[in-house]
């Protein structure tokens, strides 16, 4: 089951991408609400107001933007794991592959569709069409042999109706994280940065949403700067952006260009332009850069809230350094009292905010030396199970506020019920930010 507000944000994704159909909606919510359900065009009339035609439409709008996909099968076939006919050499290849793949991973591969099937939809509106036909073509056939074909008929449209009922549709949840995905990427350059690279970097990733299979990616499709340019133009708000334009928010994004002929071809992530005849290779920011930074604001934000301004000044410098530094240095450079940097780091260390290294220096007396520094491997596991304890913190309280408020009656206690709407409010508002830092980290 999808979660209320989950449910709320793929109709916001759904309303802004198709305008307000209400079918798309209605069909959409169903698949989120019920997780699996067999969508025939026979049942489509309990949804808009009975008008098949319409919700037909919008379904397959949905499949074809790739938001609806087939469910994979409910009984996959996994093949038995070949014997060991011999002794396997160590480290080989083969072994390996063996070892990473467990059983869940043989089902899910196996169960999953073909891609050509995966967002295919079948019509049998030509068995029903043609069901007043069987009787046309049979004038001069003997009453028996009339018998047995209509007989024929019936098992005919009996094994379409049942081969219909097999095919089960659900929400594409990856296209949904995907779509969610690129928001936060163009938010991200949007905030450093300006419109103008935030709306290159929308048609980029639009132009590109085809050959986008996976969620976690480090650079999209190579793309032409025409290309760019004509994506751009689709755009209401790039209508006003020229070719000059494009190429200075290219360059915002990290992208070292010379001159640029319209021929030439940009692919986020490592910059692809492709001279004739020889090829140019770019350093370029690339998506998981960009997911990067928005990890590092975040964490940094949850810095400042908990340990004050100077923490977060010494955690900025060390995530930003990358490599340990000494604690003098630390002092020296955020402009902190040493006594007062000691103690700061010390707290974050113990919270698992920093990862602290002990350096002994023997010479006319021992001395020790603090040298700190970011692991943002173990950091970022840690931030997110925070996350994880804060929203399930939420959830509980937020469900003890709803219990609280049906209590109350209306009269003198009118008041407190306001107050109580505002602290669910509140909490709810809260837990949104809090999914959206928790997709940040788990799922981009």
């Amino acid at each position: 089951m999808v979660s209320q507000h989950g449910i709320k944000l793929a109709v916001y994704l759904i309303s802004s991408y198709f305008g307000d159909l209400v079918a798309c909606l209605e069909i959409l919510e169903g698949l989120l609400k019920h997780a699996l359900k067999a969508l025939q065009y026979g049942e489509w009339g309990s949804l808009s107001n009975g008008n098949c035609s319409a919700v037909e439409i919008s379904f397959n709008r949905l499949v074809h933007a790739r938001y609806v996909e087939r469910c994979p099968a409910h009984e996959p076939f996994l093949a038995p794991p070949e014997e060991e006919t011999g002794v396997k050499k160590k480290g080989s290849k083969s072994a390996k592959v063996t070892e990473e793949l467990t059983m869940e991973q043989r089902a899910l591969a196996a169960a999953a569709p073909m891609e050509a099937l995966r967002f295919l939809v079948e019509t049998y509106a030509e068995t029903d069409d043609n069901e007043q036909e069987s009787e046309e073509t049979l004038p001069s056939v003997a009453v028996g042999e009339k018998r047995k074909q209509i007989d024929s008929k019936l098992d005919t449209e009996a094994g379409t109706k049942k081969r219909k009922k097999e095919i089960l549709w659900r929400a594409n949840f990856e296209e949904f994280v995907r779509c969610l995905r690129n928001k936060a990427c163009i938010a991200n350059v949007r905030t450093r940065f300006d419109d103008g690279a935030a709306i290159v970097l929308n048609a980029i990733l639009e132009a590109t949403k085809r050959s986008d299979t996976k969620v976690k990616i480090e650079k999209s499709v190579p793309l032409s700067v025409n290309s760019i340019f004509e994506e751009v133009m689709k755009s209401e708000d790039g209508r006003t952006m020229t070719l000059e334009h494009v190429r200075v928010a290219l360059i915002e994004l990290g992208c070292h260009l010379p001159s640029i002929s319209l021929d030439e071809t940009y692919s986020i992530g490592n910059l692809l332009l492709f001279f004739s005849p020889q090829l140019i290779l770019l350093e370029n920011i690339n998506l998981k850069h960009i997911i990067e930074l928005a990890q590092n604001e975040e964490v940094e934000s949850i810095v400042l809230k908990r340990y004050g301004r100077e923490a977060y000044r010494m955690f900025r410098l060390l995530s930003k350094a990358g490599h340990l530094l000494e604690t003098d240095k630390i002092a020296d450079a955020t402009f902190v009292e040493k006594k007062n940097t000691a103690k700061i780091l010390f707290k974050l260390w113990k919270d698992d905010y920093l990862h602290l290294e002990k350096i002994v220096a023997t010479g006319s007396r021992q001395t020790q030396f603090f040298l700190w520094k970011v692991n943002k491997q173990s950091l970022w596991g840690h931030a997110l199970d925070e996350m994880y304890h804060a929203a399930l913190n939420l959830r509980i309280r937020n469900a003890l506020e709803q219990e609280q408020g049906k209590e109350i009656l209306v009269g003198d206690l009118q008041k407190k019920s306001a107050q109580l709407r505002k602290i669910r409010i509140v909490l709810e508002s809260s837990l949104m930010k809090l999914d959206d830092a928790i997709m940040l980290f788990h799922d981009f």
